[in-house]
């Protein structure tokens, strides 16, 4: 019955003033919540997330540290005599595989093995090839090389049925040994690692105010998930904004990026603080954007490389050219490692569990070195194969 009420003009002006404090504390609220909001929203929030703040200094001031003892394996079987590996790799030409496999033949060399690698050579047809190949040669041990091994199902049977061990490198998404498919260990840092660092270092970079640009290949499971959890983790703090979520397929890197960063700088502007890729490659495909806008290379936006590590990142970083950082691989290390595990495969033990820390690289860590090569490993497995 009070519905054809006429409010009095009192009544009016409380109700105006009711609603706007209402709206303002939507306002706040939504600031709050998100890093993933639309492009008119404020690339900062209030209070930039101290608490997240410090644990992400934290975390990055253990990161950086260059002089980490070894955490690897102490003790495990002897050097077991005249073996033969063959590595297939998913190409030569991508710096991480290529890493992994410079590592394996210099630890063969200190063991007594031998070594052959075939390049897959960056297309399915190619890598099928190669490991068929790498059957017929009747090896004691095959290393998967950064590919999907369920690509090679056939052949995987073949090798199981052989009793020839398979070890990973980057070939599925979590480290250690595999049921599906069947690897008797996968060699890889921990993808939430990697992804957890890279968040963490916009953040503490950034001072929990950050508008941030993400790069991934929504084409590679592995991929897709790390910059996911990438996303996740910075949502973590509220003064951080995910600007951009950009596919980006590794195979058009060369040609797209310059347009899609020239795209961003466009749209963006000065609220483009950060940017985080998948993969370091993308920041050597977007130096000419960021060159043709008169962007400095010593940044904003600052750019970390969520993986690798390959001499070229690190030459960008050590030149400030378009990119601060990376979360590298220990490459040579983990071609050691791999040595290891088989021994250990063929000595009729359990792999070692070992997984490589995180480890990020800036200008003012790498003293100069053009890859991420941490101390102890060598002298831990010469001691265990006693070589």
């Amino acid at each position: 019955m009070h519905g054809n009420r006429r409010a009095t003009p009192g009544v009016m002006k409380a109700w105006s003033v009711v609603t706007t404090l209402l709206a303002a504390t939507t306002v706040l609220a939504g600031c709050e919540r998100g890093s993933s909001s639309g492009p008119g929203d404020s690339p900062t929030r209030p209070n930039g997330c101290p608490a997240v703040r410090a644990r992400a200094q934290a975390a990055i001031r253990e990161a950086e540290r260059t002089d980490v003892p070894w955490s690897g394996p102490t003790s495990g079987p002897t050097a077991v005599s005249g073996k033969t590996i063959v590595y297939v790799a998913q190409t030569m030409t991508n710096p991480g595989v290529a890493g992994a496999a410079n590592g394996l033949r210099e630890a063969a060399r200190v063991i007594g093995w031998n070594v052959r690698v075939i390049d897959g050579e960056g297309t399915p047809a190619g890598v099928q090839a190669a490991m068929s190949t790498a059957l017929a040669l009747k090896p004691s041990g095959i290393v998967i090389g950064g590919f999907d091994p369920n690509s090679t199902s056939l052949q995987l049977a073949q090798a199981d049925k052989a009793g020839i061990p398979l070890i990973g490198w980057h070939a599925v998404a979590a480290p250690g040994p595999s049921r599906r498919p069947e690897l008797f260990t996968n060699v890889t840092t921990r993808v939430e690692d990697v992804a957890g660092i890279s968040a963490q270092w916009i953040i503490s970079h950034s001072d929990g105010h950050a508008g941030v640009v993400l790069i991934t290949d929504a084409s590679i499971p592995f991929a897709r998930n790390k910059s996911e959890l990438i996303r996740k983790d910075l949502a973590t703090c509220s003064g951080v904004k995910l600007l951009s979520y950009e596919n980006i397929p590794i195979s058009d890197a060369s040609s797209r990026t310059p347009r899609e960063i020239s795209s961003l700088l466009s749209r963006f502007g000065s609220t483009w603080t950060h940017s985080v890729a998948i993969n370091d490659l993308y920041f050597a495909d977007a130096a000419p954007a960021f060159r043709a806008a008169g962007r400095k290379g010593s940044g904003p936006p600052f750019n970390i490389g969520a993986g690798d590590g390959d001499p070229s990142a690190f030459q960008r970083i050590n030149s400030r050219h378009y990119q601060a950082a990376t979360v590298p691989e220990p490459l040579s290390l983990q071609g050691w490692q791999i040595v290891d595990e088989f021994n250990r495969a063929f000595s009729g033990r359990p792999a070692s569990g070992y997984v490589a820390p995180v480890h990020i690289t800036t200008a003012d860590n790498s003293h100069g070195a053009t890859a991420w090569d941490p101390s102890g490993y060598r002298d831990a497995y010469r001691k265990i194969w006693g070589e």
